[in-house]
């Protein structure tokens, strides 16, 4: 299952009224059926597997490859959830969704009798990681973040680079996550960038102490350290600062921070970090106004100046996809072959009719399953959507 790879190319267009109503179906009986067997966290240990994710997504007939295999069924399990009583919702999504996530966790949380505010901070926290913490050229644009009645949780986000029309999907739960600063990710899927920002990577738990020492500074004193450091881009060459690197290696340095974006220190939420008087990392990304360029800033400094670096090791995890599952029904975009309504209905007339005599489901299901564990589909029909 793990092998090939899924790019997650940015797709237009929409999902048929006839596929979704489907995919709405089966989604569902898939998500009974996990409930059912591993309880509603089991839920959340899959759906935090990018590569389970994109099986389920592959499974109910989206393209197997696309961005919207996140966006889509992503918004299936909302809606399937949110109509049936098991233990789990979900809030947020894509785009203007993803800006309701605090009042929709506020109404989820109090329903199951659950502290809010700690899950919107929660979920304040993990889209600040993925926006401004870990950097690589890509725009988060989608966030759900799923909560369970006990108050576990996992989220789902994907970002875009439209330069390149990819996307990268992240994972995260809760019961892997000893600190969301410090290698937070269950999974990471999409494609493997030359280097990425990752102020979150373990080898970087030094530049995040510095970053909290340096926020106590007057903004001033990092604005001028920028300032000489763009002075070197230009082909200025520095007297005493920056002593301990060869001219071509610090100009190497530079570039890869200007290829981001040329760090802008923010000077409101650097003041409003200081005044905050914060004392650990998570708490820096929280202040709002503390956005991806001032986190560039302070990485600048503290490699040029402090010589203490961030990682720039690329946290991706899984650039791979379970394709066979995409034969269960086909693909939206016909790939490996077109959705067969009749063939759909078959498939979801069967498994309801098992779900209504439980006994028999698991029996039956793992003996199926056994017909196709060790087969894999022809590489030749793996093509890009």
């Amino acid at each position: 299952m793990r092998t090939g790879i899924a790019e997650l190319p940015l797709h237009t267009g929409k999902v048929p009224p006839w596929l979704l109503s489907r995919m709405h179906k089966l989604a569902r009986i898939v998500v009974e059926l996990i409930i059912d067997e591993y309880g509603p966290k089991g839920l959340l240990e899959r759906i935090s597997d990018p590569v389970y994710f994109q099986a389920i997504n592959n499974l109910i007939g989206m393209d197997w490859d696309s961005s919207g295999s996140t966006t889509v069924t992503t918004a299936i399990l909302k809606s399937v959830l949110d109509e049936a009583d098991l233990g789990v919702k979900v809030a947020g999504g894509k785009g203007e969704k993803s800006r309701e996530t605090p009042q929709e966790l506020e109404k989820i949380a109090v329903h199951f009798g659950l502290d809010p505010e700690k899950y919107t901070r929660t979920s304040y926290l993990v889209a600040k990681v993925d926006s401004a913490a870990v950097q690589a050229g890509y725009q988060l644009y989608h966030h759900a973040f799923f909560l369970v009645e006990d108050g576990s949780w996992a989220v789902v986000q994907q970002a875009m680079k439209p330069s390149e029309r990819v996307a990268r999907r992240m994972h995260w739960y809760s019961g892997k996550v000893t600190d969301p600063v410090s290698e937070p990710y269950s999974g990471v899927a999409g494609v493997k960038e030359e280097f990425v920002l990752n102020t979150v990577a373990l080898e970087a738990s030094g530049f995040r102490r510095l970053a909290v020492d340096l926020v106590q500074e007057p903004p001033s004193r990092i604005e001028s350290y920028l300032r000489q450091a763009e002075a070197i881009l230009r082909g200025y060459q520095p007297i005493l600062l920056y002593r301990p690197y060869e001219p071509v290696t610090l100009r190497n340095t530079l570039k890869r921070y200007a290829k981001l974006g040329f760090p802008r220190a923010e000077r409101l939420g650097l003041e409003a970090a200081r005044q905050a008087g914060v004392d650990s990392y998570s708490d820096l990304l929280a202040v709002r106004g503390v956005g991806p360029s001032t986190i560039r800033a302070l990485a600048l400094v503290a490699e040029l100046v402090y010589e203490t670096p961030p990682s720039w090791r690329d946290p991706l995890t899984h650039p791979v996809d379970p394709f066979k599952f995409a034969y269960a029904v086909g693909g939206k975009d016909g790939v490996p072959f077109p959705v067969d309504k009749k063939t759909y209905d078959e498939l979801v007339s069967i498994l309801n009719a098992l779900l209504d005599r439980k006994i028999y489901t698991k029996r039956v299901l793992k003996q199926i399953a056994i017909l196709t564990r060790n087969w894999n589909p022809p590489p030749e029909e793996k093509r890009p959507t």
